[in-house]
């Protein structure tokens, strides 16, 4: 069975497929980095919490950056959302987005082991 968690746009913030949930990506809000860094982790975190599910599930992410200056910040930002040893799987890469005020955004793949 796949369950979809739909939006407002043309794809799904995420996507339950068996013991995996692919998610679609996240964005945060703010006028800076940071405060797009932590809006960005705490919708994930709502996202996964509505799969039944915590940050400590994922097993992949992929981080987009505006500005690769930035990520600094990001491996302080994530140190604040994960145990030391317990991080994701990540790839992180820089692009450009289509909306001007967005400075990252991040996908990924967590794992829900069935009992």
């Amino acid at each position: 069975m796949i369950t979809r968690i739909s939006t407002p746009y043309s794809y799904s913030s995420a996507v339950v497929a068996g013991d995996y949930v692919y998610l679609g990506l996240h964005r945060g809000f703010g006028e800076n980095f940071t405060e797009q860094i932590h809006n960005t982790l705490l919708n994930l975190k709502r996202t996964l919490s509505e799969c039944g599910m915590s940050l400590e599930s994922l097993v992949k992410v992929n981080v987009y950056l505006k500005n690769i200056k930035d990520l600094p910040e990001m491996e302080k930002v994530f140190l604040e959302y994960f145990e030391m040893n317990k991080f994701p799987a990540r790839m992180t890469s820089t692009t450009e987005f289509f909306d001007n005020d967005c400075l990252m955004m991040i996908d990924g793949v967590a794992y829900k082991a069935t009992e």
